[in-house]
């Protein structure tokens, strides 16, 4: 399993509820969290599968924004 983590500008609650269902019922997601509280907005996700292009398509399509933090 690897560990992914992405600035987002995924601010508040309703902001993550718009990708919730996408994260909760993509393919190789085990976990996933959006750290609101943190000024970059971290989402960490425990990935089976998943790639970084992949997690950020899925931002997008809810017309939010991420990029990866190495």
């Amino acid at each position: 399993m690897k560990e992914l983590k992405f600035k987002t500008n995924l601010n508040c609650g309703g902001c993550v509820s718009k990708v919730q269902t996408d994260f909760d019922n993509a393919e190789g997601i085990c976990h996933w969290d959006v750290d609101t509280d943190n000024s970059d907005k971290i989402l960490t996700l425990s990935s089976k599968g998943i790639t970084e292009e992949e997690v950020i398509e899925i931002v997008q399509s809810k017309g939010f924004k991420a990029e990866v933090i190495s």
